[in-house]
């Protein structure tokens, strides 16, 4: 199997008229978060459709989706690392992928929302594995990329369904303060899913951090709660 194949597959798809479209909606133009990404087109369900197809490639095949300047094909190879991810058997196998998946983060290729959000909720199995989370989950906190820090937070996501809260909440304080939307959102959304585990540890971060949180991190992470304690929390949080 070959990446150039995938991406032949992907630009089967390709629709010009949506390539304007999806620029506006993924933030490509100067100074936003996706500055200069390109676009063929293609529908999500047709980028896994491919993905699905291409779900044997090799790490080394998949370097080379992974570095192609076509956003379809960055979110087809996460996508085939899901599905490679979820196939294997043992916790060496998942490594060995999770450190894969790392060094795409790392070179800024996992570098959109989309692209963070359907593959860092699976990876983070990975660390359900290892002895200390923390220290990897701090750094990519504290990067000055925002790709690398919603990376973080979205990771805790896999921890939150094993169990593990604690992660998150040490993630989010450290994020508190970031000027990102993408992690106000990111953030909220993750505390949201921490409570539906242990509403009162989220009440307790609440408490401690309502008045501090951005709003939109606030308001997402309140979502499940009812409403006359959403409307109490936006209302103390002024």
């Amino acid at each position: 199997m070959k990446a150039s194949l995938a991406l032949e597959e992907l630009k089967s798809y390709a629709k010009t008229s949506r390539v304007s479209d999806l620029a506006r909606f993924y933030r490509t133009g100067p100074g936003e978060y996706a500055e200069g990404d390109l676009f063929l087109g293609g529908t999500v369900p047709q980028t896994r459709s491919v993905a699905k197809n291409f779900k044997g490639l090799s790490f080394e095949e998949l370097d080379k989706l992974f570095k192609s300047p076509f956003h379809e094909a960055r979110l087809c190879a996460a996508i085939i690392l899901n599905l490679q991810f979820k196939a294997v058997k043992t916790s060496q196998e998942r490594k060995q992928i999770f450190d894969f998946y790392l060094k795409q983060v790392r070179a800024e290729r996992v570098n959109n929302w989309d692209i963070v959000d359907v593959s860092a909720p699976w990876m983070g199995v990975c660390l359900t594995e290892v002895e200390d989370p923390m220290p990897l989950l701090i750094k990519l906190s504290k990067s000055k990329s925002l790709w690398q820090r919603r990376v973080s937070i979205i990771l805790t996501f896999a921890l939150i369904r094993s169990g593990d809260l604690a992660p998150t909440i040490i993630i989010a304080e450290l994020l508190l303060r970031d000027k990102e939307d993408l992690i106000h959102k990111a953030v909220g959304w993750m505390l949201r899913e921490l409570g539906k585990k242990d509403v009162m540890l989220l009440r307790s971060f609440l408490a401690n951090h309502s008045h501090e949180m951005p709003r939109t991190m606030l308001r997402y992470s309140i979502e499940k709660l009812p409403e006359r304690e959403r409307k109490k929390w936006l209302v103390e949080s002024k």
